[in-house]
């Protein structure tokens, strides 16, 4: 019984840290790749997920999502592929200087071992912003990535100076 308990607390503890890891990203659509009669699809989930230290700039991400009961519970382990695509969408805003491969969103794909991680970089020549996504799993991670750049741009009817990317000290 205590056994049982034990189980089902992980398993709470776990749906929840999956339900809250993405918890600004706003779905904008998904697809269906694989019927399941009797329970959800498979599917690929688009969205969008803003930078939290970056204002003026919103990452799209797309990724395969394991449908069936499994999946709906949260205990399937979700396929490492992804896709990545950043957009300038306002003025640039850097509060800080960033740290080299600063992560800027996690989110669990499976109960344990494996987390879709998001990371950004400085291209301080170029005065741009580089983002790379992956997958991340404790014992065996996967090379599949994709990766995106934000060129810093004057946004039209901008007063303030162009941000400038670069890294702490």
């Amino acid at each position: 019984m205590r056994a049982t308990l034990n189980r089902l607390l992980r398993v709470t503890v776990a749906l929840t840290v999956c339900c809250c890891s993405a918890v600004f990203a706003e779905e904008i659509g998904s697809v269906d790749t694989r019927l399941r009669p009797l329970s959800p699809d498979d599917s690929i989930k688009i969205e969008a997920v803003p930078d939290p230290d970056v204002g003026g700039v919103v990452c799209y991400v797309s990724r395969a999502e394991v449908g069936g009961y499994s999946g709906a519970l949260g205990l399937a382990e979700d396929t490492s592929d992804a896709s990545i695509d950043c957009r300038q969408v306002g003025p640039i805003t850097i509060e800080k200087a960033f740290k080299p491969g600063e992560g800027t969103f996690r989110e669990r794909r499976s109960l344990i071992f494996k987390s879709l991680r998001v990371i950004r970089f400085c291209d301080v020549k170029h005065n741009t912003i580089v983002y790379l996504i992956y997958s991340e799993k404790l014992i065996d991670g996967s090379p599949k990535n994709s990766i995106s750049a934000v060129p810093i741009r004057p946004w039209p009817g901008q007063a303030d100076p162009v941000a400038r990317c670069r890294y702490e000290k």
